[in-house]
């Protein structure tokens, strides 16, 4: 099994404490992100939301690791009634008036192959589209 992290990075045309509060606001992380119902960016935080694909939904178990104001934002994610943790996290560079962004996702291997969903081409293309598409447009647009 691959153990590589994925990793994506895109650069915004927006500034970074626009990408940061995109990241860290729960009011604004719904509108590009998932339904979560309570979010803070402090460290020991925990937060769920249900995704998954059209198939089967998974509840995910958060917990918020690290947090450095405008530049990174790390939390564990994990599947209720699955074994398997991982990692995610957002890096910020600032570029003056564009932001870029490194997502980090490490851990994929510990979740078990019981499913297409917890393939690495499912993250691949879930990330790809978050971070690609759905927060690109919310940061440059909003």
């Amino acid at each position: 099994m691959n153990n590589e992290p994925f990793v994506i990075e895109r650069t915004y045309n927006a500034p970074v404490n626009k990408v940061w509060k995109a990241i860290t606001n729960r009011d604004l992380i719904q509108q590009w992100y998932f339904n979560i119902a309570a979010f803070k960016p402090e460290v020991g935080f925990e937060f769920t939301f249900d995704g998954g694909s059209k198939e089967k939904t998974y509840t995910h178990l958060c917990k918020i690791l690290e947090v450095i104001p405008n530049k990174k934002l790390s939390y564990s994610w994990r599947y209720k009634d699955y074994e398997g943790n991982s990692v995610v996290t957002f890096e910020l560079f600032d570029e003056g008036e564009k932001t870029r962004l490194k997502l980090t996702h490490t851990g994929l291997e510990t979740f078990p192959q019981v499913s297409k969903d917890f393939s690495k081409e499912s993250f691949t293309q879930g990330w790809t589209h978050i971070i690609g598409t759905s927060l690109k447009n919310f940061v440059e647009n909003n």
